[in-house]
């Protein structure tokens, strides 16, 4: 294991390591993050569903004029699709997000820390939380996906270098190939 991975880790009385936990003590700005999409209340679920299937995106965060200069409206996640508007037998193309959107979702600021996003997604069981500055606009979108990723990060060693099947000890060879 490397020095650098060391730092996230304790040492325990019995000489076991321990995760240390001032790794979720660190600012969702430590979280690699995009942009958030941002639409308006008045664009349709179709628009929303091909910006999300485009840039590879789970959710989209609306505002009353579609800019990150307003405050968060509401949120659209693939969720909805599958509740609001499949489940349902409804047209996408008929439905502005307005009619669809989770109205004022639960958000965070964005001086929380990694600890309070997983919080959020824990209690309220969601895969999504936006993020806003202090007058409410969207300023990011922070996902399961992130956390994840920025973890793996933290432990490259004990997450990147397993065998390729569970319960495997050994790699399996190329030779031949």
């Amino acid at each position: 294991m490397s020095d650098i991975d060391e730092v996230y880790f304790e040492k325990s009385r019995d000489g076991e390591r321990v995760f240390d936990a001032s790794l979720l003590r660190r600012p969702l700005s430590s979280l690699h993050t995009r942009a958030p999409l941002v639409f308006s209340v008045k664009d349709t679920t179709t628009q929303a569903m091909r910006a999300m299937q485009h840039e590879h995106r789970g959710c989209v965060v609306v505002t009353e004029d579609g800019t990150a200069r307003s405050r968060l409206s509401g949120i659209f996640t693939e969720r909805d699709v599958l509740l609001r508007i499949i489940d349902r037998g409804r047209n996408p193309a008929n439905l502005t997000l307005g009619e669809i959107m989770t109205e004022d979702p639960e958000s965070l600021h964005c001086d929380a820390s990694i600890a309070w996003a997983l919080n959020k997604m824990e209690v309220g069981g969601f895969r999504h939380v936006p993020v806003v500055d202090d007058g409410g606009r969207p300023t990011m979108v922070i996902s399961v996906r992130d956390i994840v990723q920025y973890l793996v990060s933290a432990f490259p060693e004990e997450v990147l270098n397993l065998p390729p099947e569970f319960g495997s000890s050994h790699f399996a060879t190329r030779d031949g190939a």
